[in-house]
Formats: structure tokens, sequence, C-alpha cells
């Protein structure tokens, strides 16, 4: 395994480890309709958590359908606490299952890790049709995993763990939103903001497959880091909390001009007592031009706009890691990653670049610190986010916001040739008088994030070309390569006749 490979295992390895010590506790928790654990199961849960509290196989059951080398399993087998009880190790190629077995032998986990030889989505059909579901299903494929998602969420029992991994970050950061749309069912906007916006492509994307078995999920970590996210879900079955999709998913608006953003989601749930909540459909506000620019909007989406993490088992997880830090090689990188998810607003979608904010207007970067206190210090709450550094995730109205660079401006002004600029006079020039938001103090706020803690939360790529490498190219069966060879000698002589090919050139 490559230092590449062994860094992206470790968040992983703590997550599985947290979740295999709850649901280990858990299992056996019914649920009713509206997807609330049953008074009932009080009981079942405490005698379950007794009996079997030292059973070496009271462990959770996980799945890998697109295993390679087999590698992942194999560490799971070993480094997961308390340790599972069922490993299976499956791939499409013949070879990469031989390799499978002989590493499984080599590491003496044959009691725990097995094969299979198969096709990602045929294998998980099987295992449903035989009524086999997994505690946690480990989807690691190269590029876009929309394709095993449908198979993916009818293998996972009830509360179990879905760990889904996206490489195709040029698709989900808005460079093709039209094949983004065909993948994922959402088209994406291109702004600073764009790694949040593909956890929340992929967040909605996952949801859909799910609600078509009737069945939700409930995210328990969303990252994105280096080359690629991935999102950590939980699964459960309620056709009810199924319908409170449409309150989670909403379309996006964002300005041409001034980059700021809007949301109009597609329903609204109001919660009644004692029965059923009530489904409405919202009330669409008229869309004109951006009151601050002057702009027209461009529209993505839907996304998800729910939240991204679970806050109290994101604590559990720095807990774990925490305390044991040797057995995370990088510990220190990934306490500094959740701790900033930690603190971030978990009901705040989406969030600013401060750099990008004064580049609107042509002004000197503002300091965060100055930006929080200003946000703090009028009332509004604020938090980084950990997809990108100098972020702002604030509840601030998109007019205190622009007020607060007005008044930055006025101490820091910029020259009279940006002033010319249309876009730039428009924002600058608008009145604070018909403004009803708090008035701006720049004084340091005593709660203020500070970064005098020296966790390591934003790490530079640590050598070039630092990415996902290379697709696997191989054949896996004769059809195939029989496929790659169509056309290559009609190709081949093509070209010789084109080089044979004499121009008169006339002068």
């Amino acid at each position: 395994m490559s230092a590449k490979e062994y860094q992206q295992q470790q968040p992983r390895i703590a997550v599985l480890s947290v979740f295999s010590k709850e649901h280990k506790v858990r299992r056996g928790e019914k649920r009713n309709a509206k997807g609330e654990v049953k008074n009932g199961s009080e009981s079942l849960r405490n005698k379950e958590t007794s009996t079997s509290q030292d059973d070496a196989g009271s462990g959770i059951s996980i799945f890998e359908p697109l295993s390679a080398s087999g590698l992942r399993s194999i560490r799971f087998a070993l480094e997961v606490e308390p340790r599972p009880r069922e490993i299976v190790a499956n791939d499409i190629s013949q070879a990469a299952v031989e390799s499978i077995r002989l590493n499984i032998i080599h590491n003496n986990v044959e009691h725990i890790v097995s094969t299979s030889h198969s096709d990602a989505s045929a294998a998980m059909h099987t295992f449903n049709a035989k009524g086999k579901r997994f505690d946690c299903i480990d989807l690691d494929p190269y590029g876009c995993p929309s394709k095993f998602l449908d198979s993916t969420v009818q293998v996972v029992e009830d509360g179990g763990l879905i760990m889904v991994t996206c490489t195709d970050m040029a698709l989900l950061t808005g460079n093709t939103p039209e094949t983004c749309f065909v993948k994922y069912g959402s088209i994406p906007l291109k702004s600073p903001a764009c790694h949040e916006t593909a956890l929340r492509i992929a967040l909605q994307c996952l949801q859909s497959h799910a609600n078509k078995y009737g069945r939700y999920i409930v995210p328990l970590l969303s990252i994105s880091v280096d080359f690629y996210i991935r999102i950590f879900v939980k699964i459960y079955t309620s056709a009810l909390k199924s319908k409170e999709t449409t309150s989670h998913l909403s379309y996006v608006f964002r300005c041409v001009g001034c980059k700021t953003f809007r949301f109009q989601p597609l329903g609204v749930v109001t919660e009644r007592k004692g029965t059923v909540p009530l489904f409405t459909l919202p009330r669409f506000e008229p869309i004109n031009d951006c009151p601050h620019c002057q702009h027209g909007y461009q529209m993505g989406g839907p996304i998800w706009t729910g939240v991204l993490h679970d806050q109290a088992f994101v604590s559990k997880v720095i807990q774990l890691v925490d305390n044991k830090p040797e057995r995370f090689n990088t510990s220190k990188r990934i306490l500094g990653m959740l701790s900033t998810i930690y603190h971030e607003l978990i009901d705040i979608p989406l969030y600013y670049v401060i750099d990008a904010l004064c580049a609107v207007v042509h002004c000197v970067v503002m300091p965060s610190m100055t930006f929080r206190s200003a946000l703090l210090n009028a009332g509004y709450s604020v938090s980084e986010s950990h997809a990108a550094p100098n972020s702002i995730k604030t509840d601030a109205p998109t007019s205190f916001i622009w007020k607060v660079i007005r008044h930055w401006v006025k101490l820091n002004p910029i020259s009279e040739k940006r002033l010319n600029c249309i876009l730039t006079k428009t924002l600058l020039m608008a009145k604070d008088s018909d403004d009803l938001t708090p008035d701006v103090n720049f004084d340091i706020h005593p709660h203020a994030p500070s970064r005098s803690h020296g966790l390591l939360r934003y790490q530079m790529n640590p050598t070039k070309f630092w990415g996902p490498g290379v697709r696997s190219t191989i054949n896996t069966t004769q059809c195939a390569k029989q496929k790659d060879n169509q056309n290559k000698k009609k190709n081949k002589q093509t070209k010789n006749k084109i080089k044979k090919c004499k121009i008169n050139v006339i002068k």
C-alpha cells in the first residue's frame, strides 16, 4: 500500500471503530413509522448488550464490492475495534481475487475475510436476493459511484453504514455541469464553495436512490479533502421519513455579479403534535435581478441542504483519535480536520471565501479574524469550513455581508481606476440607510475562532501531481480484450496511407 492510500484509510478506520461500538449497543432497536426508536426495544437492546458484550462474533459485517488487492478489508480486520465478525472482499478481476486470497493468508485473517469474484452490482443484488445484508458497505470506485448506489442501498442493514468515495471532482465542482446532471442528477455551479457543493450533490444522489426503496439517509460525517470527497451515512427504512426528503433538498441561485447565493427548497414539512407531519409545497419568491449588484442569477441543483455531520458522532471520533494517537499515523491531520468539522455551523449550507468577496470590489483582503469579529459583534453566528481555508459560514444576510465590505473599503480605499468598474461602483455606492441590519464593528470579538491551538487544518499536497492516479486497465474477459482491439488494424492502415500521401504546394 502506498503512503497516499495509507493516509486515506486512517479516518475510515476511526469512523468504523466508533460505528462498530455504537452498532453493537444499538443492535436490536426497532423503529416506528416516524423513524423513532420504540420504547419496547430498549429492553432488547440492554439484553443483547449484556449477553454479547464479550462475544468474539459480535462485531459488524462489512462488504467491499471494489476490493482490488483487498488491503482495505485486511486493515479493517486487523485495526477496527471491536473486531468485525465478517468481511467480504469482492472484485470483478480474477487476478485481483487471487491477490486478495494471498494477502488474506499472509496476514492471518482467513477467519474474518473471505473473497468474492463478481461484478460489484451483481454481487450486491445476489446477496439481497438471498436475504443477506451487511452492517457496512465501503464503496470506493475510481470516479463516479452512482451506478453502484442502487444496489448498495438495498443490501445494507437498517441502521447500517454506507461509506462512499467520489474522486471525479472536476465533474462535481462544475467543469461539465451537463455530465454531472447525467451521473448525479444535479447541476453544480462553479464557485469558491464548490467542494461543499460536491458533498451536497453526492448526498442528494444517495438519498434519491434510497428513497426508491422507502429508505432515507442520516449523514454522520462528510469530508472534502485532497482530490476526493467521502461521505459516511447511516441508512434507515421508513416510508414516512422518506417523504421529508423534499425539505432537505434545494435549488441554488447564484448571482453572476457579486457571487452571493440564495436557496429555494423543494418542500416544507410542518410537525404536528399527535399526528403525522404536514407536507406542503414552498412559496416561490419571484427572482428578479440581484438586489446588491443588479446582475442576474444562475440556477443549479438540487443539492442536499440538510446537515452534513452528526456532531455527537464526530466528537466520539475525535475522542478516539486523541486518546489513541499511536493507532493513527496521521492523527494530527485527522484531529485538525475533525475539529474544524465539529465547530462548523451544521444548519448553514455552503460558505463564502473572504478573498473572493474582496476580489469582487478589488479591495485589500480583510483578515479572517476581522471579518469574523464583525459578524459576531452584530449578533450573528460564524464558523470556518473544513473544505476551504479563509472560508466563512454564517447566518448573516447577504445585505450585512456587503455592508461589512463597504465599511472595510472606507477604511482601506481602493484606487479611482477600480471605481470605474460598474459592478464595483454599484456595490460600494449602495446606501446603508435602507439596511435594517446592525452597525458594523471591527473590534476583535473574544469568541472569534482562534488558530492558536496549533491544529493542522489545511494541509498542502505532500508531493507533486497528488491525485487519484490512473484508472485500472485490466482486461477481465476475452470479450473485453476483443473490444479494446477493435478497429486497431484499420486505424493503423489509415495512418500509413496519410503518411504516404504527397501534397503539391502551388507557389
